[in-house]
């Protein structure tokens, strides 16, 4: 191992290591195809280090008791011999759970009883993790067959900051080896085998068993993070039998030697890489939270609302008022619509009172410090102000563009929106952005990147044009240098498959791809529905998850809509047409247990792709220059 990996190779190592290599090399019985874990596993107790895992041997023991500052081996036997580049006898020690003689001497130190505590305790942290990573998966709908039939990509952990392992995933793809438990077996008892991962798709792995070669016959899918894949060495540590798949049990007499052989120079998972799973999915917002957040029904005010339910880092709030607790709204923990107490009031946005005068018992305010930071600004110079015109995505239909107005200026860089001819005479529909938000962009934005930009309502001067719109107007474009023009390498591509939030109706999670690409915006189609419920989101919103998202966090994904509902969606939009609505609802798509009711229908608006797409992660200049 090295850095975490298991990486093999089969230079020559000093004489001991060498014999010991030989002698566990002995080939087996053909009529003994299991492998047999014999050894023995040393741990203690440790409240502050913890444990390690040798990266020589794969013993498990207490930190503290290792060798070396970065405590990476259990011995100084361990520490030469890795440096001598002897990996053999570690791929052999691991996979059959024999410690080498040497380090027992290290870890034998502490009692028995202290032994057997450690060890009890060791096999309880697993099976806590194992419950916390309890895969959920969806009836009817199989990513991994949506996925192989197609020929889809999904886009990578990586790209998913916000998503549980987004910043730890390291050095997983195809090729690395694990052990999972193995089907193809007529044994009474769970055994494992080891597999290779061949695609990966999310957190999803395509993966086949060692010893198939080219045959994909026995090929399944299955979640890296899931409780069932385990690094190298796992069962050697664990007491678990490792079995070849009965198909391919008669190919090798000697299935240690074939082990060994293939596993020289391969990777494998971190040692520590279900515990890291575990500590990625731990969330600090908690149910009874107290906090601001907007309210759904008039977008320019906020709500005090109570933390109902955490799955995946989304929350279910539910506004203080709801006595039945079906007044709800669901958004990520990072979601900028959510806000601590006391927000509103320190920045000068508009705040609904709660009838409730005092906290009902068990609720609590979040501290500030879980809420996402925005951007700090500077708005004591050259600033945005009143009247200024712009381009917003609307936040009632987000596959649309628009023409919008700064209406007021509020403190720490935020400002209220409002999209031109189709705002309420209250202001009721106004939207908060912050300054640094990539969903506002400066005039002419959709023109030099081909989006249609959608005109205020009822605008009879069409092709719209923003030089004659500001002359008729009397007002002036926002200045380009204070948008946010700043473009993460997310690695986003077209065509690449994801889990998106449907924003507006923000508790269905479902099967998306991204269509567009405009430097850190992207396009996102919902499959199997019609391009107008399509939504603008940032490469960072914390509403696009991984392809595996919803089955490793428990959460219900929505597949993509039949044919039967497709039609129903496109005969309803066409012989329908309402008014906008207030409430922050568009286009709503009906769930997998809602096909046969009726579609909600909200206005329509058309969006036609540009000629091109620019599909660059870079920070290129997309802004036209603003005319006189």
């Amino acid at each position: 191992m090295f850095d975490g990996y298991d990486s093999c190779s089969e230079d020559t190592s000093s004489s001991s290591s060498s014999e010991e290599s030989e002698e566990e090399v002995a080939p087996l019985p053909s009529s003994l195809p299991i492998i047999k874990n014999n050894g023995q596993v040393y741990t203690y107790p440790d409240g502050k280090s913890g444990m390690a895992t040798c990266e020589m041997c794969g013993m498990v023991g207490v930190r503290d008791a290792f060798y070396s500052k970065t405590k990476r081996f259990c011995s100084v036997s361990c520490s030469r011999s890795y440096s001598s580049n002897s990996k053999k006898a570690s791929i052999l020690a691991r996979l059959q759970g024999k410690p080498p003689t040497k380090k027992a001497k290290v870890l034998q130190k502490q009692p028995l009883v202290a032994k057997l505590a450690a060890y009890a305790q060791y096999q309880a942290t697993l099976q806590n993790q194992a419950k916390t990573k309890a895969a959920v998966p969806v009836e009817g709908f199989s990513w991994g067959n949506y996925i192989n039939s197609n020929s889809f990509t999904a886009a990578p952990v990586t790209c998913f900051k916000h998503a549980p392992m987004g910043m730890c995933w390291g050095d997983i793809s195809e090729g690395v080896r694990v052990e999972v438990p193995n089907t193809d077996c007529s044994l009474p008892t769970k055994v494992f085998w080891i597999a290779g991962i061949v695609k990966l798709a999310g957190y999803n792995a395509l993966l086949r068993y060692e010893g198939f070669e080219n045959d994909s016959s026995l090929d399944f899918w299955c979640n890296v993070c899931g409780s069932d894949i385990h690094p190298v060495g796992w069962c050697a540590t664990s007491g678990k039998p490792l079995v070849p798949p009965r198909t391919i049990q008669h190919k090798y007499t000697n299935w240690k030697a074939f082990l060994v052989k293939r596993l020289t120079g391969a990777k494998t998972l971190p040692p520590d890489f279900s515990q890291k799973v575990s500590e990625s999915m731990q969330y600090p917002f908690k149910t009874s939270m107290r906090v601001e957040v907007v309210d759904k029904t008039h977008l320019c005010r906020t709500r005090v609302a109570v933390v109902e339910s955490v799955i995946g880092g989304r929350l279910r709030l539910v506004y203080e008022e709801s006595e039945d607790k079906t007044d709800d709204f669901w958004c990520h923990m990072y979601s900028p619509l959510i806000h601590h107490i006391g927000w509103s009031r320190s920045i000068g946005h508009r705040f609904k009172r709660s009838d409730i005068t005092k906290k009902q018992d068990g609720h609590f305010d979040a501290p500030p410090h879980l809420f996402m930071r925005v951007k700090e600004v500077d708005a004591a110079g050259e600033w945005f102000k009143e009247g200024m015109k712009l381009e917003a995505i609307d936040p009632l239909n987000l596959s649309a563009i628009c023409v919008a107005t700064i209406r007021k200026v509020l403190a720490d860089g935020y400002l209220m929106i409002g999209i031109d001819g189709s705002e309420a005479a209250d202001g009721s529909d106004w939207f908060c952005y912050h300054a640094s938000s990539p969903s506002i962009f400066p005039v002419g934005f959709c023109e030099i990147n081909m989006i249609e930009l959608t005109p205020p309502r009822g605008y009879a001067k069409l092709p719209f044009k923003w030089f004659d719109y500001l002359r008729e107007t009397d007002s002036i474009a926002a200045p380009v240098k204070l948008f946010n023009k700043e473009v993460p390498n997310h690695g986003f591509h077209v065509g690449m498959k994801l889990e998106a939030v449907d924003l507006m109706e923000p508790r269905l999670v479902c099967v998306a791809t991204v269509t567009r690409i405009i430097h850190r915006l992207l396009r996102i189609h919902f499959d199997g529905w019609e391009d107008e419920y399509d939504q603008w989101v940032d490469c960072e919103s914390p509403d696009l998850y991984p392809v595996g998202w919803c089955q490793l966090t428990g959460y219900q994904l929505q597949p993509p809509a039949p044919q039967s509902s497709r039609d129903s969606q496109s005969s309803s939009s066409k012989q329908k047409k309402k008014a906008k609505s207030q409430q922050y609802k568009g286009h709503k798509k009906m769930t997998s247990l809602q096909l046969k009711e009726e579609l909600l229908d909200g206005e329509e608006y058309s969006f036609l792709q540009g000629a091109s797409d620019q599909e660059s992660n870079g920070s290129a200049s997309y802004y036209i220059k603003q005319e006189p």
